[in-house]
């Protein structure tokens, strides 16, 4: 997952914190939602994963996509790189996305719900313009109302009516539904196309 670059002493940018975190997240991924994302994204596209974490998306999208995996925790961005020696992983902010290549599809699971609703809102501009023509995101949330703090890191939840405002400008969306992660209804899968002139 991703914190933003002057937060690098802080929960995934330390080894405690990351071995910490690969324990707790341990058989947790998300096959499910790459299966909803290939519906709408042809095998073999090529993907930007936002927050590769410990690699257990990466790996999954790896199956059916030329994926790019990144993260701002330069400890995650070794361990990724020494796990997966033939893959490409970034160190990319969320917020600012510094890279200059193009994707066709742009993936996340629980990160960007790390960015205040300015922070999103940047990211998604970076997000389309990153992407090609008719490009795909796919990008999973936690369900709820406001903010909170977890581990020293900002926490924003979304709904359902909330993240179209977000989104609306610059995607059309495909698919959102809610899910369930570890309660019913916990989280939000969102899928969206690249509208082909931004509001």
């Amino acid at each position: 997952m991703i914190i933003l670059d002057d937060m690098e002493g802080a929960y995934y940018h330390t080894k405690k914190s990351v071995d910490e975190y690969i324990k707790m997240a341990e058989g947790i991924n998300g096959s499910e939602l790459i299966e909803k994302l290939k519906d709408f994204l042809p095998e073999n596209s090529t993907v930007l994963e936002i927050g590769s974490g410990p690699g257990s998306d990466w790996e999954i999208l790896d199956t059916y996509y030329r994926v790019t995996g990144s993260d701002n925790s330069t400890e995650f961005v070794n361990r990724l790189l020494s796990k997966y020696p033939n893959g490409q992983f970034l160190k990319l902010n969320a917020v600012t996305l510094g890279t200059d290549q193009k994707f066709n599809g742009i993936y996340s699971n629980k990160v960007l719900h790390h960015l205040t609703d300015d922070e999103l809102h940047t990211s998604i501009n970076r997000q389309y313009e990153l992407l090609e023509v008719d490009g795909i995101i796919c990008h999973s949330f936690w369900k709820g109302e406001g903010s909170e703090v977890f581990k020293g890191m900002f926490v924003n939840n979304h709904t359902e009516k909330e993240l179209p405002t977000l989104f609306g400008d610059k995607f059309e969306i495909q698919l959102m539904e809610s899910y369930l992660e570890f309660e019913e209804g916990d989280s939000i899968l969102l899928i969206a196309r690249k509208n082909k002139i931004a509001k």
